[in-house]
This record gives C-alpha cells, sequence and structure tokens, in this order.
C-alpha cells in the first residue's frame, strides 16, 4: 500500500479517531485489513462497498454463526456490504476498547433476527441452532432453553427480550466482552 498514511489526509484521521475507539496507528492498520480484501476496488476507492462475500473472507468472521447478520447490521446499505468507514465502525465496536454498552447494543441488533427490536421466541431459535450447528436439539429442549431464558430475563412476562432486558442479562455475564471480539 505504500505510504499508507498518505491515503487519509490528518483531518480524515482526527474525524476517524473521534468516531471510533483506535488510534490513527490502529486506523491505518484497519485500512490495510479493509484493503487487502480487494486491493484492486480499494485502490480505486479507499472508502469502495465491498460485497458481503468479500468481508467474510475474513477470518474472524467466517468461522462466527452470526457472520451475515455482524454483516449486515454494520452495513449502511442494509445488504451487507460494507464501505471502509462501516467496516472501521465494525472493528470499531468489536475492538477490546469499546465499551460493553456499545457492544451489548450491537449484540442485540445481531440477535434480533426479524429486526422488531426484541429478541422473541423466534430469535432465541435461530441463534441456539446457529450456536449448535449440526448439533441440533430437540424441539423439547429447545422449548425447555426458551423458557428458561425467558424466565431469567423476561422481567415484563411479554415473551420477548426488550434491549434494556437484553442489557440486564449480559450485565451479568463477565465473558461477553471476551466473546465480542475482533483482534487487530
Amino acid at each position: 500500500m505504500g505510504g499508507s498514511h498518505s491515503v487519509f489526509t490528518e483531518a480524515e484521521l482526527d474525524d476517524y479517531q473521534e468516531l471510533t475507539f483506535f488510534s490513527k496507528k490502529e486506523i491505518l492498520h484497519v485500512h490495510k485489513r479493509f484493503h487487502l480484501l480487494d486491493p484492486e476496488a480499494v485502490r480505486r476507492d479507499k472508502n469502495a462497498c465491498l460485497p458481503m462475500d468479500t468481508i467474510l473472507e475474513l477470518p474472524e468472521l467466517k468461522v462466527n454463526p452470526f457472520k451475515d447478520r455482524i454483516c449486515k447490521v454494520f452495513s449502511s446499505t442494509d445488504d451487507g456490504s460494507l464501505t471502509f468507514e462501516d467496516f472501521l465502525d465494525m472493528m470499531s465496536v468489536f475492538s477490546d476498547s469499546a465499551p460493553k454498552s456499545m457492544k451489548a447494543e450491537y449484540a442485540f441488533r445481531i440477535y434480533d433476527f426479524d429486526e422488531d427490536d426484541f429478541v422473541s421466541s423466534a430469535d432465541l431459535r435461530e441463534m441456539v441452532n446457529r450456536l449448535t450447528g449440526e448439533q441440533q436439539i430437540t424441539d423439547d429442549d429447545m422449548q425447555h432453553l426458551i423458557n428458561n431464558i425467558f424466565e431469567e430475563a423476561d422481567l415484563d412476562d411479554d415473551d420477548a427480550l426488550s434491549f434494556a432486558e437484553f442489557e440486564h442479562v449480559i450485565s451479568k455475564a463477565p465473558d461477553f466482552m471476551n466473546t465480542f471480539r475482533i483482534r487487530l
């Protein structure tokens, strides 16, 4: 990429630094990772919009059962394709420096498969199926698991988790920060 600092003006780097949890050096590193996904497209336009299939070549996403949802949540076009700024936002939220509250907000959006602003039993079912992969659990076990989650977390007994309820559950999970990250 040669002289990668020249990719952005000082003002652009200042803006990105202000809007993320990254230093200027880390922003340039994130851009280098973005560039490596499609060097030709990014050479033509540093903020190129790369298709989701290309973004999913990132090793950290390739193995993630929620990879499509992650891309869609961070996509400014809602189809999973990401511009550099979308990619930078995603990497920033998944960084160690992002606050737990921000990670919880994005996790909620990722797990809200039907995008109705609630994590419903259908969303939980999809989440568990993705996490268990080929080790699918029986319908009875699935229902028992969903009932237990709602028993613990559904404070208003409406059979759905609002963001506040979801965030409350996450606050009890000390390992959440460790599982919701991508290393630079």
